[in-house]
C-alpha cells in the first residue's frame, strides 16, 4: 500500500504529512523528514483524503479552533512504544505531563528514560502530543522538532484555553 506525502506550511514551518489509505502515518517537520522517508515504503508525492484530512485540523489547531484531532492512526513500533504513544493521547489540551508522570501511566515508573526516548520517535508529532510531556522539575526539555517549536505549541495551547475563558 504507497504511503503518499505533502509538505505543508505553518505558522511553526514545514510540516511533513504522510499516509496511506487506512491511516496518517507521520507529521513531523523539516529536520526530521529523511528519517520518516527511511522508515516509510512506496513514498509518492501526492496527496490522499487523510492528509488532506490532517492538513485541515491542523490549519484549525493553529488558528486555536481545535483542540482535538480525529484522524486514523495505527502506531508502528514495539508494545512499549505503542503504549507510551498511546498514553500521550490522554494528555488533555493545554496541559502537560512529566516524563516521570507518563511513565507512572503506562505502568514502568522506572521507565522514565526510555518513555523520554520512545517519546523523541514518535512519528506522529503534534496530534499525537509529545509536546506536552516536559522535565520533572517543569523545564522545556527535548523535542524532535526543536524546543522552539515546542514552546511555540505550549503557548498557542495555553492562550487559547485563556481565551476561552475570557
Amino acid at each position: 500500500m504507497p504511503t503518499c506525502y505533502q509538505k505543508i506550511t505553518s505558522p511553526i514551518g514545514s510540516i511533513f504529512i504522510a499516509a496511506n489509505n487506512v491511516s496518517l502515518r507521520a507529521i513531523t517537520f523539516d529536520r526530521n523528514e529523511e528519517i520518516i522517508r527511511k522508515t516509510l515504503s512506496a513514498f509518492k508525492e501526492k496527496s490522499n483524503p487523510i492528509i488532506e484530512q490532517a492538513h485541515t485540523q491542523l490549519n484549525e489547531y493553529f488558528a486555536g479552533l481545535r483542540t482535538e484531532f480525529d484522524l486514523p492512526i495505527i502506531f508502528k513500533g514495539t508494545a512499549f512504544q505503542q503504549q507510551t504513544w498511546n498514553a500521550l493521547l490522554s494528555i488533555p489540551y493545554g496541559e502537560t505531563r512529566s516524563y516521570s508522570e507518563q511513565a507512572q501511566l503506562i505502568g514502568n515508573p522506572k521507565a522514565v528514560r526510555a518513555v523520554g526516548r520512545t517519546n523523541g520517535l514518535n512519528p506522529i508529532g503534534i496530534v499525537v502530543p509529545c509536546h506536552r510531556v516536559i522535565g520533572k522539575s517543569g523545564k522545556l526539555t527535548g523535542y524532535a522538532g526543536g524546543l522552539d517549536k515546542k514552546q511555540f505549541l505550549l503557548r498557542l495551547e495555553s492562550n487559547v484555553l485563556q481565551n476561552k475563558l475570557l
